[in-house]
């Protein structure tokens, strides 16, 4: 049985009006983010924290969990390539993914070398010529020695801390491993968004705290907020560069 002539043109005129409609809600979206662009920044970030199990948790570096924001990578590799690092020191191992992308980067960069210390042992770390793990407490004073140890005459280090996320205990590796950054290079604090900067209010003190007393106490770093340009970072006032 053939249509009716006329039910072209229904369908027609329905796209053009689902269509007018998208461009008017994508319109009204983009004049809110033009408006008040840290609320929707802070509305993304805290969706994307409660879907964890699809996005931070499910992420991969050459197969290895890595969780963090794949733009604070993005902003990891920019910052290694412009300071080439000899070193990166990491407190926080867990299962090796982060350590893992940091070598990767060594190896296109060819030089530079990991050292990553964790309290816990995870099964199934990568293996890699250029990371070296340390099975102990970061703020203790045998991985402090031991870290040192490692570090040889003359070469550039940057550190990332990315352990125990409460105030003190960064506060702690602030002090126990500051001075380790040559100028010029990097201080990176990471989930510096907890505690209500944006996610989780009542997380009480953490990294933020900790990085807002430690810049109350120095000037050689500052808190570099180009690295968030982005918008969506996990480390919020957590890339501090060493300015002398």
């Amino acid at each position: 049985m053939q249509r009716p002539a006329q039910s072209k043109p229904f369908w027609w005129i329905l796209a053009i009006l689902l269509a007018a409609g998208g461009f008017t809600a994508g319109g009204a979206f983009t004049a809110l983010w033009l408006s008040r662009p840290r609320e929707v920044t802070d509305a993304f970030h805290r969706l994307y924290h409660a879907n964890g199990a699809r996005t931070y948790n499910n992420t991969y570096w050459l197969g290895v969990p890595v969780q963090k924001c794949p733009l604070d990578l993005w902003v990891f590799q920019e910052i290694l390539f412009e300071t080439r690092p000899d070193v990166v020191v990491e407190m926080g191992t867990y299962k090796g993914g982060s350590a893992l992308f940091f070598a990767s980067m060594f190896d296109l960069l060819g030089r530079g070398r990991v050292i990553t210390v964790d309290i816990a042992d995870q099964p199934g770390k990568p293996q890699h010529a250029r990371i070296e793990y340390l099975l102990g407490s970061s703020i203790s004073p045998e991985i402090a020695r031991q870290v040192r140890e490692r570090l040889r005459p003359g070469e550039r280090v940057m550190v990332v801390l990315d352990s125990d996320h409460s105030r003190d205990h960064v506060l702690e590796e602030l002090r126990l491993y500051s001075d380790l950054v040559t100028p010029g290079n990097y201080l990176v604090v990471e989930d510096t968004h907890f505690n209500g900067h944006p996610i989780l209010p009542r997380h009480g003190p953490g990294p933020m705290e900790a990085v807002q007393e430690f810049l109350r106490r120095t000037d050689a770093f500052e808190a570099d907020r180009e690295r968030e340009k982005f918008g969506l970072t996990f480390n919020p006032n957590g890339y501090l560069k060493r300015v002398r």
